[in-house]
């Protein structure tokens, strides 16, 4: 099942880029796992084709390890807690020259802290509950659309209430994915150079 109501929202990015994000899983307070690819599918073996491109994401977390490449993703040690990292260099600008665009991912997981601290963030309204709120530098974002993606992979859009709110449908025991885009238009500075149109997207994984 592809990603398709976020793809929705997605329409002007290439196609690799369109269809993956960022996303971090961690069990309980063992290694990081960082994945590149598309969380709605079952990763392929061996990981996504296009996962050579993460190559640095930046860890807000105190890292106690050296990042180690594995197949399909990144592992390291960090600190106990919930783990952020974020990356703006895994796809290039795209586009035409005073038209182009970019894309920043922003990854966290965890649900224990009900705070956010990337500009972009899909934080739980208390420790360990199942509301959550869509933060973008530092203020609610009503209206937002989050993706759920389950543990068996099947998905649900929620929309955001005027205080940035979800609530995650309660179904099996196992690991959920929230995902949330916000596109920007303006002059923005990235690694790759300046482009008009920078795509946020940020995902929040949790066990239950």
């Amino acid at each position: 099942m592809k990603l398709f109501a976020l793809a929705a929202v997605l329409f002007a990015l290439p196609s690799a880029a369109a269809a993956h994000e960022v996303w971090i899983e961690r069990d309980s307070s063992g290694p990081a796992r960082i994945y590149l690819g598309e969380p709605a599918d079952v990763l392929p073996e061996g990981g996504d084709p296009e996962f050579e491109k993460l190559v640095a994401p930046r860890l807000l977390s105190p890292v106690t390890g050296p990042v180690a490449r594995r197949a399909g993703f990144l592992e390291v040690a960090v600190a106990p807690g919930d783990v952020r990292a974020w990356d703006d260099s895994v796809f290039q600008p795209w586009g035409e020259a005073g038209k182009r665009e970019s894309v920043v991912y922003y990854a966290r997981a965890g649900r224990a802290e009900p705070r956010a601290t990337m500009p972009l963030e899909i934080a739980p309204v208390s420790a360990n509950g199942d509301r959550f709120t869509v933060i973008r530098d530092g203020k609610p974002v009503a209206g937002a659309k989050v993706l759920v993606v389950s543990p068996d992979k099947w998905t649900r859009t929620l929309v955001a209430n005027d205080a940035g709110m979800v609530a995650v449908p309660g179904r099996e025991a196992g690991r959920y994915l929230l995902s949330v885009s916000i596109r920007d238009e303006g002059d923005h500075a990235t690694p790759g150079g300046p482009v008009a149109v920078l795509h946020r997207i940020a995902t929040t994984t949790f066990v239950r």
